[in-house]
């Protein structure tokens, strides 16, 4: 009989458990604001340039507006205040292009067409 009572016992512990509310699943913080908030507006290739806007992370080069401001320390301390953190790691950008009025990297052979 106590063999029984122990397995009610455990069976109850079990079921308790599996209808407790569950730790909601962690949501994956948002790429830092930095890249999408920097100018990278453009005219021609001549305006655009390579800066290190920051992420989470720490560096994190990007091709914006060779005027723009970029404050990569004030990005790195607005993630530590929200908690937020990056995947550490970035793309080697050698050269910039005008694209549709928006700078980007440009990727494979340089055009020489200019």
């Amino acid at each position: 009989m106590r063999l029984r009572t122990a397995l009610v016992a455990l069976c109850l512990a079990i079921g308790a458990a599996a209808c407790a509310p569950q730790a909601a699943a962690p949501v994956a913080p948002p790429p830092a604001a930095a890249p999408a908030a920097v100018d990278a507006s453009c005219r021609v290739a001549s305006d655009c340039a390579v800066k290190n806007v920051g992420n989470c992370c720490g560096y994190f080069p990007a091709c914006v507006n060779k005027d723009a401001a970029v404050d990569p320390d004030a990005v790195r301390a607005s993630c530590e205040s929200s908690g937020m953190a990056s995947v550490c790691g970035w793309k080697d950008i050698q050269s910039c292009d005008c694209v549709q009025g928006r700078c980007q990297a440009v990727h494979g052979p340089l055009r020489t067409d200019r």
